[in-house]
């Protein structure tokens, strides 16, 4: 019973990373209207961003933490030029352009993430950040300082998306183009500025998703992005592409099966599982489990 309860918190800890990297994905989806597959590919940019400031500044988690957000928020809006064709024709997007160019913008950071930092090695992050011993510790159950901090912040995060969304305007502004970027146009709502905003705003989720991943990892490495890109596909196919509560529910229940097949199944197993739950997905309901809301 205590191995299932350790690899419940374990599984919690890492769906939350994942819920958080389907809102920043399925947030650009729904209204930039593109498939940003580079985006878990900012996000390890910004880890290593944070341990370039650690390293330099005497592990000053605070500046690393504001450096991991400044980088991811930069890169995102930096992006948003190569997209802005497209975002000002929304009714002509085609999402086969956006899912290559995207592709292309990860590979070009991978590259520089294997050339420019630690001569293409892996990154260890200190103590400090990662914690150094438990927080507490029940016979087989021990509960780390970047698991609780993985799901204090996405539970935050993703509370204040919400809020943002159905309680603010510039949130409706996001629902209006979501549901219906011509009458949105209609009545004043500016696609350009709105979808730049989008930008930005998962580019601050894309730094905090960040800091998690180092707390909870310890380290980093150049294809760290794309792993993590496989599970946010995964999540958000299994959802519903765009379906923000899909993609709670998906990346908490994906995080919790990956953990258990981990402590319950030898061999690495567990990169198997998103696949296929995402292919028997596709084959049956194939707009995902809550559906499609593009």
């Amino acid at each position: 019973m205590q191995v299932f309860i350790a690899q419940v918190i374990n599984g919690l800890s890492l769906g939350s990373i994942y819920v958080l990297l389907a809102t920043g994905f399925n947030l650009l989806l729904l209204v930039a209207m593109i498939i940003h597959f580079a985006y878990p590919q900012v996000v390890v940019f910004s880890m290593y961003i944070a341990w370039v400031v650690l390293r330099y500044t005497g592990n000053n988690i605070v500046l690393a933490v504001l450096a991991a957000i400044g980088s991811s928020v930069l890169l995102n809006v930096i992006s948003a030029p190569l997209f802005q064709k497209i975002m000002k024709n929304r009714e002509e997007v085609d999402i086969n352009t956006t899912m290559v160019m995207s592709l292309g913008i990860g590979m070009i950071i991978t590259d520089v993430l294997s050339h420019g930092f630690n001569k293409g090695l892996p990154i260890a992050f200190p103590p400090r950040l990662v914690g150094e011993a438990p927080i507490l510790r029940v016979g087989l159950i021990s509960l780390l300082g970047g698991q609780v901090a993985s799901l204090a912040v996405g539970i935050l995060a993703v509370s204040g998306i919400f809020l943002l969304l159905y309680k603010t305007r510039p949130g409706r502004a996001f629902r209006a183009i979501a549901e219906d970027p011509n009458g949105a146009r209609l009545v004043g709502i500016p696609l350009l500025r709105t979808g730049l905003e989008s930008y930005a705003l998962s580019g601050v989720l894309g730094g905090l998703i960040a800091v998690l991943l180092a707390m909870l990892l310890g380290y980093s490495s150049p294809g760290l992005g794309e792993q993590v890109a496989h599970k946010v596909l995964a999540v958000s196919i299994i959802a519903g592409l765009g379906n923000l509560a899909g993609g709670l529910v998906v990346g908490l229940a994906l995080g919790i099966l990956e953990a258990l097949v981990q402590g319950y199944i030898s061999g690495s197993w567990s990169n198997a599982i998103a696949f296929v739950v995402m292919l028997l997905v596709m084959l049956f309901r194939p707009r995902g489990l809550f559906g499609i809301k593009l």
